[in-house]
């Protein structure tokens, strides 16, 4: 059943439907009375608050929340104040899309129940209602917070513990790469700016092939990974209430890339955010930083907390060894992603920089390895 026929609508437009104010402030408030209890029950589109947040054809969210007179000074525990009711878009790709939407919506909803995500109130045909959160993303200077870094590391690890009904082979990361890599040829056999020329001296798919051989020869460990955790899908709560004598409270949002995939690439795509910025003001939007990168210390220290969250019993060493590694995967990744997104996107962001930048970083990453390879070779001659 689609959002349309839940709200009784008989004209068939779903655009218009989700545009027109007062059809879905009815909706979303009728949406409160069914799924929500205590006082929401007595919401109607007159009394509650509505606030229409975001939203495309992918989703549509809307912040509604208690008027004055039902909200009582103490409410019953599990009762929200306000909620955010996320309505679906229209989803194109057939099997494909619907696949991802049922996926999303479960992943979500272990994520809510193990305290990793935001808190889930319901699911009604169309969307969901979910927690609203007062919070903010973390900036990327706060990445290398000691007190911070210390609590990612441990819900990094609660996710890698997690069993997901998903395939449990790291397939998701190459089959990406691959589509990506066929786009990003197509691409640079078209309008490829001034900027980023260099792009066209990599041969990109012997980078792909080495970089596969070489990843897989790590026998990495694979897990439930998110695959994104830099500072923006990092959220800090504001509440008072979750802050109040004691460490900061922690939400992640955006598992879009989530997938089972090598535990390190999501550790070493971590260390690497902290070298990008992506608040800055003007063209292309991002700076790099290189010499942010966290010192071995602080990337031993996050390792140590994350292997005794996981009750593994590999070497920190072991796995800082593999994270250095897995960067190129990281940089490359992205480099791909940039291309892909750079003719497509409407977002202002310097894509075509982006992937130079990352590009580069790659080849910077690589050839240290290499180096280092090469004088443990020597050592090891007669």
């Amino acid at each position: 059943m689609s959002i349309v026929s839940y709200s009784n609508s008989n004209n068939g437009d779903s655009n218009k439907m989700q545009s027109d104010h007062k059809a879905m402030k009815e909706l979303t408030s009728r949406i409160c009375r069914d799924y929500l209890h205590g006082a929401w029950k007595n919401v109607t589109a007159e009394n509650v608050g509505f606030k229409h947040i975001s939203g495309g054809l992918s989703n549509l969210l809307y912040h509604i929340s208690l008027p004055d007179h039902l909200v009582k000074s103490s409410m019953p525990h599990g009762e929200p104040k306000e909620v955010l009711i996320r309505v679906y878009g229209q989803t194109h790709g057939g099997e494909r899309a619907l696949e991802a939407l049922i996926t999303e919506s479960v992943i979500f909803t272990l994520l809510s129940e193990r305290g990793l995500g935001p808190k889930l109130h319901g699911i009604f045909p169309g969307g969901r209602i979910e927690q609203y959160m007062h919070a903010r993303p973390l900036k990327t200077r706060e990445l290398a917070n000691e007190k911070y870094s210390t609590q990612i590391a441990e819900k990094m690890a609660l996710i890698h513990s997690m069993e997901v009904p998903l395939h449990k082979d790291p397939s998701w990361l190459w089959e990406t790469m691959e589509r990506w890599l066929k786009s990003s040829q197509s691409q640079l056999k078209t309008n490829v700016p001034e900027i980023a020329k260099s792009l066209l001296d990599v041969d990109l798919q012997e980078e792909y092939r080495w970089l596969k051989k070489r990843m897989e020869d790590e026998n990495c460990p694979v897990r439930f990974c998110h695959n994104d955790m830099q500072e923006g899908n990092i959220l800090i709560s504001e509440d008072v209430n979750d802050n109040y004598g004691q460490d900061p409270k922690f939400v992640l949002i955006d598992f879009e890339y989530c997938s089972y995939n090598y535990r390190s690439f999501d550790i070493a795509n971590h260390f690497v955010e902290f070298m990008y910025n992506y608040t800055e003001p003007e063209s292309p939007f991002f700076k790099e930083t290189i010499h942010h990168y966290p010192s071995e210390e602080f990337r031993l220290n996050f390792i140590k907390t994350y292997l005794q969250d996981t009750g593994s019993g590999d070497s920190p060493m072991q796995v800082m060894r593999e994270v250095k590694v897995f960067s190129l995967a990281s940089h490359f990744f992205w480099t791909l992603w940039s291309i892909v997104n750079a003719e497509t996107s409407k977002i202002p962001f310097g894509y075509w920089e982006y992937a130079v930048v990352r590009l580069n970083a790659y080849k910077r990453s690589k050839k240290d390895i290499s180096s280092n390879q090469s004088v443990k070779r020597k050592a090891l001659d007669p």
